[in-house]
Order: structure tokens, then C-alpha cells, then sequence
């Protein structure tokens, strides 16, 4: 694979990024390709492993020395086959995947010396989009039979191109304006341009899955009504319930959960009109609490509003600088400290803090009172730490608990202990019920996302060609 020692002639070379005094004053994606014969040059880094550990970090089992080969070798239109055979939406993983496939890549022995997987992945799609090589795939031959999925977030979206192919009649529900779930309204425009989302959107819709918009199953109408129009479901609605904080002041005005936040945002940049009472974090003193993704975003979006300051700060203590090998030994995904796109944007950053007051005036929080913690659960507090510090809006992006519970009660699907849908191969309580993505598994990246979209696909295909025809396939198939 690759060029023979080619990991020891050409060094890794990250992908370019706009410069951050630049990339703030617009939306548009901060990130970067390198000229293509630049990337033949990453793909030839790739190794000619007996056992390619890159698969061990993948979900999707893509076949990275593969498509690197195929890129090194100038075979661009060979490659995008290879990476579709795996992954419905590499533009998706190749932007917001944290790239575990590099974190379990053999070179990454030698700490940040792994192959550039993610940007030529990126790179792959991107020019099969440009050059007209990817098309709309509506199967020959139509089974009769007809399937919902609830949610069109990544694993309800490759749930549903997966079945549509196999050709069962799909409809999509989605209770939202528009598709694509968290990558389309909770991920900044900056992170993926939304045209990338509706691109595949028109993809699905042009091979025969239809979508139907502004339809809150489980609100607008009772799950139990959907189950009855279509011979199986798809419960594919994530991990929506956020983490609380449970501190006096939480009911201040000023305080919101992330989403709330980035929702607004989102439908701002893409041109809806300004909700009765925004969110803005425009000339104000912005404290983020918790430090994943979701955070980290929410710093981007508040520095391109020009907040006055920004905050972020979490629970946990500090990580290493570097992998420790007696934690995080290689090929598992390191615990080591990172720096998000958003603080090299600016802000500042503290861990070990516990969180005991919002206070404010007049109905409206102006301030934020903390402790230093030992870092490690249970967080024991450490006497003498109290600060303040000014905080005029304050956004909680502390995880995701679970599934919103509308859509598994009124399908009488058994919860795990975590309130996910409990699915034995995709499989709830509930016959002719099943659960894909965070709504089983919890919350987790957009590459597990994609994984449990096309193997619930595959469950929900058996289940139902070994079933005898229902009565509604056989209407269907009499028309």
C-alpha cells in the first residue's frame, strides 16, 4: 500500500486553516485541503501493515490503506467506490469525525506522526462531488415493503439510503425545517456548510426516500400511528436530553443549554428570521461549561458574535500533554490534553471547577461562583478556592443523558438503564421496532452514527424479507 518507506520520506502535514483573526468575521468552514499533490504524498505515507490497525479504531471498518493507495496512485475516482463501499457520508466523518482511525494508526507509535486518514478522506469526496462521480443509486425493483425512520440525523439519514436500496418504500420524519439532524442545526456552518448536508439530502431524495418536514412524531402525531402506516420503524431520534446544572440561580435568564443556543444560531447564519427572544452573545461575558465538542462550538459561534470574553471551564482535572501508555496505551484513543479550533480563536480555558452559583439582578444572571476540585470523581471541592467571575450568559454543554422519551413510550420500547432504547441487534422490545444511533447507544460521534444507520439497515432488511408479506406490503404490492 502506498509508496514503499514513503512514511519516511514525506512528513505528516495537517490541514491548512484559515487564520483565526480572519475566519471569525464570517461562516464559512475554517479548514483547508492540501493541493492534490500534496495529498498523493499523505497517501503514501501509509504503510504496508499486516494488520492495519487503523481498522480497529474505525467503527465503519473503512478501508483506509485501500483508498490511501488509491489516492498515492493518482486512482481518485477508484478511491471515492472504495470509501462508499463503507461510509454513505464521507463529508461528513472527513469534517466532524475526531479521527479515531489515526489515534489506532500503526505511525501513531510515534505520537502525531499518524497518516493524515481524515483529510484525504475529506479530500476523496470532496473532488467526487466536483467531478459529477457520485449520483443518485434508486434501486431497479421495489419490494412492496415500507419503513419509517424518525430522525434524519446521520444514522436515521444512512438507515434510510441503506433500506431505499434495497428496495423497501422509506419515509423519513423529521420534526425539524429541514434535515441532517445535529450536523444540519447543532454544528456551526464554520465546522460544515450546510450546502454539504442538502447535497445528500437531494441525493436521497432523487433515489425515492421521502421526507416529510415539520412532522414531530411522538408530538404531532402519536408514534403508534406511524408504526400503524408502515411495516417496521426506525427510532433514530439521538440523544437529545441534556445534562442540567443543579445550582441555585440556574433559573436566571441568561442561562441556556447549549442547544438552545446553537439552534438559534444556526437558523440565523441560514437566514430565518430572529426568534421573540434571541440568544446573543454579542458584547457580553460568555462562560461555556463543559469541554467537549458541543462547547467548543459554542465558543466559535459567541466569538464571531464578538462577545466581550469568553470562559470555558470543566469538571474533569487537566489531562497529560501526551498519550499516557499506562491509560490510553496505543491503539486506543489517547487521554491526553487538546486545543479545540475555537480557543486558538481565542478565550480562555480551567479545569477542575465546580460550579455552585449563578447569581444576578433583576431576574438575569451576571456572575458565576466556583471551586477548584481535586479532578478526579467524586470531585471533592478544595477549601479556599472560591472565585467569581462575570458571566452575562452562561451555556450548559455538559453531555446528553438520553433519548427524548415521546417516541419510546408510545412504541412501548424497553429502556436500558441509561433511558436508551434497549436493542438486541437493532431490535427493541417492540416487534417491527428498531433503534439506531445515539437513541441506542447514547451519545457518540457522527462515525458511530453512520455504523448504526447502515447495520440497523441490514436487521431491518432481514427482518423483513423472513417475515411473510404484511398487509400492508400486500396492498402495496397490488397497486
Amino acid at each position: 500500500m502506498g509508496k514503499i518507506g514513503g512514511f519516511l520520506k514525506h512528513a505528516r502535514e495537517e490541514s491548512p486553516e484559515r487564520d483565526p483573526r480572519e475566519r471569525i468575521g464570517d461562516h464559512r468552514e475554517f479548514l483547508r485541503r492540501l493541493p492534490l499533490v500534496e495529498l498523493r504524498s499523505q497517501g503514501a505515507r501509509c504503510m504496508e501493515c499486516g494488520v492495519p490497525f487503523c481498522h480497529h479504531g474505525c467503527p465503519l471498518g473503512n478501508l483506509i490503506p485501500e483508498w490511501n493507495d488509491l489516492v498515492y496512485r493518482d486512482r481518485w475516482s477508484e478511491a471515492i467506490v472504495q470509501l462508499h463501499r463503507t461510509n454513505n457520508f464521507p463529508e461528513l466523518t472527513g469534517r466532524l469525525c475526531p479521527a479515531p482511525c489515526e489515534a489506532a494508526c500503526v505511525l501513531e507509535i510515534d505520537e502525531g506522526n499518524a497518516v493524515t486518514i481524515k483529510q484525504i478522506e475529506a479530500a476523496i469526496v470532496d473532488r467526487a462531488w466536483e467531478e459529477g462521480w457520485i449520483a443518485a443509486q434508486p434501486p431497479d425493483t421495489r419490494t412492496g415493503r415500507s419503513v419509517a425512520v424518525i430522525g434524519s440525523g446521520p444514522a436515521g439519514l444512512a438507515c434510510a439510503q441503506q433500506l431505499n436500496r434495497r428496495g423497501h418504500s422509506v419515509t423519513v420524519y423529521e420534526r425539524d425545517e429541514a434535515g441532517g439532524g445535529l450536523v444540519r442545526f447543532g454544528v456551526p456552518d464554520f465546522k460544515i456548510e450546510k450546502w454539504v448536508v442538502e447535497r445528500r439530502l437531494e441525493q436521497l431524495a432523487a433515489e425515492g426516500v421521502e421526507f416529510r418536514y415539520g412532522v414531530d412524531v411522538g408530538a404531532d402525531v402519536d408514534a403508534d400511528e406511524v408504526r400503524s402506516l408502515h411495516d417496521a420503524v426506525v427510532i433514530a431520534t439521538g440523544a437529545r436530553v441534556p445534562r442540567d446544572l443543579r445550582v441555585p440561580g440556574r433559573e436566571l435568564d441568561g442561562v441556556h443549554f447549549a442547544l438552545e443556543y446553537l439552534y438559534q444560531r444556526n437558523r440565523f447564519v441560514a437566514g430565518a428570521l430572529p426568534p421573540e427572544r434571541p440568544i446573543t452573545a454579542t458584547g457580553k461575558s460568555v462562560v461555556v461549561i463543559g469541554g467537549g465538542d458541543t462547547g467548543a462550538d459554542c465558543i466559535g459561534q459567541a466569538h464571531r458574535e464578538r462577545a466581550a470574553s469568553v470562559t470555558q471551564i470543566e469538571l474533569l482535572g487537566e489531562p497529560p500533554p501526551r498519550r499516557a501508555d499506562d491509560v490510553t496505551p496505543w491503539p486506543r484513543w489517547p487521554m491526553k490534553l487538546r486545543t479545540s479550533y475555537a480557543l486558538k480563536e481565542g478565550g480562555d480555558r480551567d479545569f477542575a471547577i465546580s460550579t455552585t452559583e449563578l447569581a444576578g439582578r433583576d431576574g438575569r444572571v451576571e456572575s458565576i461562583h466556583w471551586l477548584r476540585n481535586a479532578g478526579v470523581p467524586p470531585f471533592e471541592p478544595i477549601a479556599g478556592t472560591e472565585e467569581q467571575h462575570p458571566a452575562e450568559l452562561v451555556l450548559l454543554a455538559m453531555g446528553f443523558l438520553g433519548p427524548e422519551p415521546a417516541v419510546l413510550d408510545q412504541l412501548e420500547v424497553e429502556r436500558d438503564e441509561r433511558g436508551n432504547a434497549r436493542a438486541r441487534a437493532f431490535a427493541t422490545s417492540t416487534d417491527g421496532v428498531f433503534a439506531a444511533g445515539d437513541a441506542r447507544r447514547g451519545q457518540s460521534l457522527v462515525v458511530w452514527a453512520i455504523d448504526e444507520g447502515r447495520r440497523c439497515a441490514s436487521a431491518v432488511d432481514d427482518w423483513l424479507l423472513a417475515g411473510e408479506a404484511s398487509p400492508l406490503a400486500t396492498a402495496a404490492g397490488s397497486g
